[in-house]
């Protein structure tokens, strides 16, 4: 088998995660309790033997080259992993431009054939397998697919196949699909054939630089374009809905992906499991390391550090690290980023779902809701603030019209 070497694409800025990528990279996004995004690619990269692992990173990077330096003390201290930042203190304008931008990384690596792949997605996954799948249909590039229903197939790149995997048709993300079957974003080039496409797409002024609009449909019927269907568990999970929805399925008692097992995603904390639950009530639930839960805790994820008071109820909730609930505080449908500080006697995220879609009410990282304040679905609040501060009127910004508003003093209770 060829020698592979993989480049991760870490270096967009996530708006589609708003709030949450204001403070950090999303490859550095809190999942499933202990973990991060990127555990997904480092672990899996390393399962898979391969010996050199790139990160392409941009926004936000020295936050990223923190963790990895971390995870690969931990987890990897002989492996060769590479943070490549852009060019002349630029950006990266495109994936495939981050690609180009490293082409003399990718002429001195030793490797015949390259992996890229996005860095927010969740899935376990062995690339040798799709590299056997790769070299056996000589193939210029091989792109990993799944199903997925037809009513979603138009958020992502689209492919008609032959029954052997031969790609006839590529559309990034049509208006009217032709086919379920779409690209993970988990392709394999051969290095020679994507340094030639890169160089030609450079050169192409209208382009997008992006591999799934300029790279990969013209080569369909110029070059071997195949598709290897990945038959195991995955999710785009780079979108509030999608964070959101994959984290409770995680939560649940029938948890569609085992992050243990004789394939474990590895993070920067694989060993600590210790929680005080005493006098708690917890019900499909993700409960992180050192989380006291003195109140009741339902359908959630909790990553470490959380506190949750006697007589608080959280539900249907992701709070990232040391987060706090005060007492007979209620936290419904609500996604919280690391530090935020709930009062007393609150209720974040009351009201209904609206024509059966969930709201989640977002707020953004140190933000501090004051006792007795009420936060309904559907609004956020900005990191770093306290929005019950001023003439004791709750002052939040609503994330699906994008516009700021004030609540009346009947969102207030008062004691």
């Amino acid at each position: 088998m060829k020698r592979l070497t993989a480049a991760i694409l870490a270096g967009g800025k996530g708006t589609r995660m708003d709030i949450f990528c204001q403070v950090r990279p999303k490859p550095a996004l809190p999942f499933a309790g202990k973990y991060r995004f990127i555990d997904f690619n480092l672990s899996n990269c390393l399962h898979s033997q391969i010996r050199d692992t790139a990160l392409l990173v941009d926004y936000k990077r020295a936050q990223l080259g923190d963790y990895l330096r971390q995870w690969q003390i931990v987890n990897a201290p002989k492996s060769n992993i590479t943070m490549l930042e852009p060019a002349h203190d630029g950006t990266y304008c495109g994936t495939a431009n981050a690609m180009y931008q490293n082409l003399d990384y990718l002429k001195k690596v030793a490797a015949d054939s390259v992996l890229i792949m996005p860095s927010d997605h969740v899935y376990k996954m062995d690339y040798r397998k799709m590299l056997a799948f790769h070299e056996k249909s000589k193939a210029d590039i091989t792109v990993g697919v799944v199903p997925v229903p037809m009513e979603e197939a138009h958020r992502f790149g689209t492919l008609t196949l032959r029954n052997d995997g031969y790609v006839t048709e590529y559309i990034e993300k049509p208006d009217a699909p032709h086919s379920n079957m779409v690209s993970m974003g988990i392709y394999i080039f051969n290095k020679d054939i994507l340094i030639r496409r890169l160089i030609e797409d450079a050169a192409q002024d209208d382009s997008l630089h992006d591999f799934g609009y300029s790279i990969i449909p013209p080569m369909v019927g110029n070059d071997r374009v195949y598709a290897y269907k990945h038959d195991g568990f995955w999710r785009d999970v780079g979108t509030i809905d999608a964070y959101y929805d994959t984290s409770l399925e995680m939560a649940g008692t029938n948890p569609p992906l085992n992050l243990g097992g004789n394939w474990p995603i590895l993070t920067t904390d694989n060993d600590s499991t210790a929680k005080d639950l005493s006098g708690s009530k917890v019900r499909n639930s993700i409960v992180g390391a050192g989380c006291v839960i003195k109140g009741h805790v339902e359908n959630s994820v909790l990553s470490p550090g959380v506190y949750v008071d006697e007589q608080a109820v959280v539900k249907n909730s992701i709070l990232m690290a040391n987060v706090s609930v005060g007492l007979h505080s209620v936290v419904d449908s609500c996604i919280a980023d690391e530090d935020v500080n709930i009062g007393k006697f609150c209720y974040v995220g009351f009201g209904s779902d609206h024509n059966g879609i969930t709201e989640h009410t977002l707020l953004g990282q140190n933000a501090v809701i004051s006792s007795h304040t009420a936060i309904a679905r559907g609004c956020k609040v900005a990191p770093d603030s306290n929005p019950t501060e001023s003439l004791g009127r709750v002052y939040i910004k609503d994330y699906h019209s994008e516009s700021l508003y004030e609540k009346s003093k009947q969102t207030r209770i008062t004691a």
